[in-house]
């Protein structure tokens, strides 16, 4: 791996680096998310029913992100890539369609803008990781990569707090075209002012020069599929954000409908709720996974293992409380500990292949995750509920939440067995 890697960068440098690649993230997460807390009023403005909820917030946007997240990252593999120049051109491209979703005057053509921020982000995350994995030694993997995502919880957050504060207040489609503008600008800031150290590193120039066969996609993804421990983690990442996603869009439906919140109450205080516990659990599943990890690398995983174990009964007790505070309060304890596996996972997925198919296995675990998670969690939700709807009226968001807390149990299962190969497998690969 010596001859292969690229030289470290300045300490400066790499913090300089991490801080950007984390803003732009918080951009990609405000994007992604704030059609969840804008979802009701949309529903009632264009006649929506539950499943078509869950299509626009979910399979539209990932469906194009995963099948583009493939080539994006192979192109992202090649050594003479600006990896930052090409995450600025995506974040232009779904800042852009964020914005237009607020011009939709229908379902299709609020799917087709949807559509538009998935092609955008599909060129975020692989290349990034692919960046920050070149630039940190493999014993702070973990650290920085768990500091790229805190973006999900701070994107959250922003996204469901100002989403809700405008939807309020001036409308949702306004709230789309706010939010989406400052993106554009965001990216004329990273295209000059990020560099890629493959560009600046003289044993990187040199490779550019006269760079090493690219892997064909086969052989790639054959590096990727041949360890059993990225199989394991791809089923325990695609469970957690099956669960993920889908309890994300419809707790905020939940407390609108059981509760007669406000889109602007909910994004106050459920985007508060799940952003600081999503922070504090993403901080400390890295911290624990690089402290334990280098005792032992199966503990890399013990803690989401744990951790999505124990959020269950607590997240029951949440969906049962017949006060929308107790329910908020209830909730921050499970929203800490499923954010554990955000760094570790990313981090074993990047320590468990070479290094020309650190991208590829970044688009790979988020093509199972976002496919089966945001693409099939909303959906598969929103048409259990309107399976639901005539047993149980509005109540039926309830007990589908019930169950997605009972599924709590099936990532915890994989990213046990997961961590039972990584002393064997982590690390191991040049």
């Amino acid at each position: 791996m010596a001859t292969t890697a690229v030289t470290a960068p300045r300490a400066n440098s790499v913090r300089l680096t991490l801080w950007i690649l984390l803003t732009v993230y918080v951009f990609n997460f405000i994007d992604r998310q704030i059609v969840n807390i804008l979802a009701e009023p949309i529903a009632r403005d264009l006649d929506l029913n539950d499943t078509q909820i869950g299509l626009m917030t979910g399979l539209a946007f990932a469906l194009f992100y995963t099948v583009l997240g493939i080539p994006i990252a192979r192109f992202a593999d090649r050594p003479t890539t600006n990896r930052p120049r090409l995450i600025a051109v995506a974040l232009a491209l779904w800042s852009a369609m964020t914005a237009l979703c607020g011009l939709a005057q229908n379902f299709w053509q609020l799917l087709l803008a949807r559509i538009g921020v998935g092609v955008g982000e599909a060129g975020c995350t692989p290349p990034a990781h692919s960046l920050i994995a070149d630039i940190v030694p493999p014993e702070k993997r973990s650290s920085a990569l768990a500091f790229y995502s805190l973006g999900i919880p701070v994107g959250t957050l922003l996204g469901m707090l100002i989403g809700g504060m405008l939807a309020d207040y001036v409308g949702w489609r306004e709230a789309f075209v706010i939010v989406g503008l400052p993106g554009v600008m965001l990216a004329l800031v990273l295209w000059f002012v990020l560099r890629d150290p493959r560009r600046s590193d003289a044993a990187a120039i040199l490779r550019a020069k006269n760079p090493p066969p690219v892997l064909p996609l086969g052989q790639a993804l054959g590096e990727v599929m041949g360890s059993r421990a990225f199989l394991l983690l791809l089923c325990a990442g695609s469970a957690a954000s099956f669960l993920a996603y889908g309890k994300t869009t419809w707790t905020t439906i939940f407390f609108q409908r059981t509760h007669d919140l406000s889109p602007g109450q909910v994004g106050l205080w459920f985007g508060v709720i799940a952003g600081i516990g999503g922070m504090m659990g993403t901080w400390l599943g890295g911290y624990l996974a690089d402290r334990f990890g280098a005792k032992n690398r199966r503990h890399v995983l013990t803690a989401p293992a744990i951790g999505m174990a124990l959020a269950v009964p607590l997240a029951i007790a949440a969906y049962q409380a017949s006060s929308w505070t107790v329910a908020l309060t209830l909730l921050f304890v499970p929203q800490v500990l499923n954010s554990f596996y955000y760094g570790p996972t990313y981090s074993a997925a990047q320590g468990l292949v070479p290094l020309r198919a650190r991208a590829i296995a970044a688009a790979a675990l988020l093509f199972f995750q976002n496919l089966i998670g945001l693409g099939l969690g909303p959906l598969f939700f929103g048409m259990l509920s309107d399976w639901l709807q005539p047993a149980y009226g509005a109540e039926s968001v309830r007990y589908v939440l019930y169950g997605a807390a009972v599924l709590g149990l099936v990532p915890a299962f994989f990213f046990w067995r997961c961590s039972l190969h990584l002393d064997r497998e982590l690390d191991q690969k040049g």
